[in-house]
């Protein structure tokens, strides 16, 4: 596909991604993540054709005018979506695959100073919330979600969710189409529970021997259980 046709599915790629829009002076003003990936487009090209210094000084004409910072290098897909985009920002060996919707303030960063793939790669349909930082040469899988605000420093198979701080795994093959920031757990507050619960039940098991505590124990052992397998990566 030639350049102008890709940027042309770019722009047509925001009515698919966002219903907010409705009109084409919305789309000029209101979309800095759209202009970015189509200067990245043409940077990239240059970049690639040794054009080098040329490429970095689009992007940073690029980088003043939308606050998205994006090297010229990484490869980006077809109809790669950025959602308001400011603050987000793209590694040099970055690779992000087709479909895939990026929010604001996400960084898709290193961890290495050393020469080599030192940035993430993000598959197919993929979905990188608010605020993310998905740090080192790790893959996040094809339809993979990121919860916003997320420290995501390990991989992420594919189809699955992680959240938190380093982020963890807490559901795999879920409907790739069902994203609902609002329904996701709150891993610090179960565990948090957890402690308050278990600290109850052995001063009442210390105060006298009780069966229904023993029984209640036995319940949250179980709940625990449940706890630490939803965290696991």
């Amino acid at each position: 596909m030639g350049l102008f046709s890709e940027i042309k599915e770019d722009f047509v790629n925001v009515y698919r991604n966002d219903p907010a829009i409705h009109s084409k002076l919305e789309f000029i003003f209101n979309y800095p993540g759209v202009w970015a990936i189509a200067w990245y487009r043409i940077a990239h090209r240059l970049y690639r054709a040794n054009w080098k210094s040329t490429a970095r000084m689009v992007m940073g004409v690029n980088q003043f005018f939308t606050n998205i910072d994006i090297h010229p290098a990484a490869r980006i897909g077809r109809r790669v979506f950025i959602d308001h985009g400011i603050g987000v920002v793209i590694g040099q060996t970055c690779i992000i695959e087709d479909d895939v919707v990026i929010y604001q303030g996400v960084t898709l960063g290193g961890v290495s100073l050393t020469e080599g793939k030192r940035h993430p790669t993000v598959r197919r349909g993929a979905v990188i919330g608010a605020g993310a930082k998905v740090l080192g040469n790790i893959i996040i899988g094809e339809d993979a979600k990121i919860g916003a605000n997320s420290v995501v420093v390990r991989e992420v198979p594919d189809g699955s969710t992680a959240i938190g701080i380093p982020a963890h795994v807490i559901e795999k093959g879920r409907d790739k189409d069902q994203f609902s920031h609002n329904k996701l757990p709150d891993i610090n507050k179960e565990l948090f529970e957890y402690l308050l619960k278990r600290v109850a039940i052995l001063e009442h098991v210390l105060m006298k021997d009780n069966t229904e505590v023993l029984d209640e124990d036995l319940k949250l052992e179980q709940i625990y259980e449940s706890f630490l397998k939803a965290i696991k990566t």
